[in-house]
């Protein structure tokens, strides 16, 4: 064990400077990502670089100089309530039903996976004479939910359950996760293709993102981003009373739940206002806005939220996060392989698919979407893949954790 001192000076960095230097850190994260060849052919996302070496050397310092830094991290969380909002301002009821059949079933395939997740976590806490609900943050919590879901849940773990150490712990999972995701989810796919033989897509012209459609033709302007601004924060407070509604009713939901509902629920009205009053609602004018807040809010709170790891703290539970993430990478490939891909079609998409249930099941839409675009760029376009997938990450799944979550906690 590396000699620390007693009693580390503490070193507080006020708000500002913490926002600045998470600013900082996502430009360090992309020079070192064009740098690095290793960090983009895997998709390692530059604010999760910048966040890591600046958690890799506030521990040296504490080791080092026995300096202990001390992030005002408050606006992280406001950060993360942007984002879900904004997620939901972006998807459409008709979008969410479009998937079909198949988007049903990988939506069942994943829940049914989550439980599998924390069972498995709670399990390999209670071996290792730890509270078995702290098994949650090395389950879905840190690694189908992610950052969010992870930072949502903590202060209910720490304060309630007074499970002490649970963010870094979730946190280092959904780190580590979100590595392993990059790493099986491409090679995955292609061996699948080669045991199978399967006849790869004819088509080359391979469109990454077709969620949402093209909108290469749209362009920020003022009154766009002012309207974006401004249904953003409506879906906040918005956000804010059904969570309290839903509060009442006993369900313990974070926060970031319902934002993302007040954003589908304002959507949907705002389809209908758009028609006789476009001053108020012009989604065309207003969506390269909501990208642009969502993007810049999505980078820095993953930079926020990897910057504040206090790595030193979890040198106790090494043994057990090593253990956890050898069997939760083992249980995702296992069942990738044996149950997804042939419930999918075993075809050419389901594969893809494959690619991108690594990043459903340890990292983040971004990671599940960068898996396939690896894939899709070798072997040719996967046009369902990339509507599913997307829609499973992006919605479905974080409304089905924070209810199985509280199901489990009860």
């Amino acid at each position: 064990m590396l000699p620390v001192s007693p009693a580390p000076s503490i070193v507080q960095i006020d708000a500002l400077a913490s926002v600045t230097l998470a600013i900082l850190l996502f430009f360090i994260g992309k020079a070192t990502a064009a740098r690095f060849d290793v960090l983009q052919r895997y998709g390692i996302p530059e604010s999760v670089i910048g966040g890591v070496l600046c958690a890799l050397l506030c521990s040296l310092l504490y080791y080092a100089a026995g300096i202990e830094i001390d992030f005002s991290l408050g606006l992280r969380d406001v950060l993360l309530l942007y984002f879900f909002a904004a997620l939901g301002l972006n998807s459409s009821i008709g979008q969410l039903f479009s998937g079909g059949r198949l988007l049903v079933l990988l939506v069942l395939l994943s829940c049914a996976f989550m439980l599998i997740q924390n069972l498995a976590g709670m399990g390999l806490a209670s071996l290792f004479g730890m509270d078995h609900r702290a098994g949650l943050m090395v389950g879905s919590i840190a690694l189908t939910g992610g950052v969010g879901t992870t930072l949502a849940w903590a202060p209910y773990f720490n304060d309630t359950l007074q499970i002490q150490g649970a963010t870094d712990l979730g946190l280092v999972t959904n780190m580590v996760g979100l590595v392993s995701a990059c790493v099986i989810g491409g090679p995955m796919a292609s061996w699948l293709i080669r045991r199978h033989a399967i006849q790869a897509s004819a088509n080359a012209n391979v469109e990454v993102g077709t969620l949402h459609g093209d909108h290469s033709r749209d362009r920020l302007d003022y009154h766009g981003v002012l309207l974006a601004l401004f249904w953003l924060n409506v879906a906040l407070m918005l956000g804010q009373l059904i969570s309290n509604a839903l509060g009442h009713t006993g369900l313990n939901l974070p926060g970031f739940v319902g934002c993302l509902l007040a954003g589908i629920a304002l959507r949907s009205c705002g389809d209908v206002l758009g028609r006789r009053h476009a001053e108020l609602w012009n989604l065309p004018s207003m969506r390269p806005g909501i990208a642009l807040v969502s993007d810049i809010c999505l980078g820095l709170f993953l930079t926020m939220a990897l910057m504040g790891l206090k790595l030193w703290q979890l040198q106790p539970l090494l043994g057990f996060i090593s253990m956890a993430m050898l069997v939760q990478v083992s249980l995702v490939v296992l069942f990738t392989v044996l149950v997804v891909f042939r419930a999918m079609g075993g075809n050419y998409e389901a594969a893809v698919v494959c690619a991108g249930f690594g990043g459903i099941t340890l990292g983040s839409t971004a990671t599940a979407v960068a898996n396939m675009g690896a894939v899709t760029r070798q072997y040719g376009a996967a046009p369902l893949a990339f509507l599913i997938v997307p829609l499973v990450c992006g919605f479905f799944i974080d409304l089905a954790n924070a209810l199985l979550i509280g199901w489990l906690l009860r």
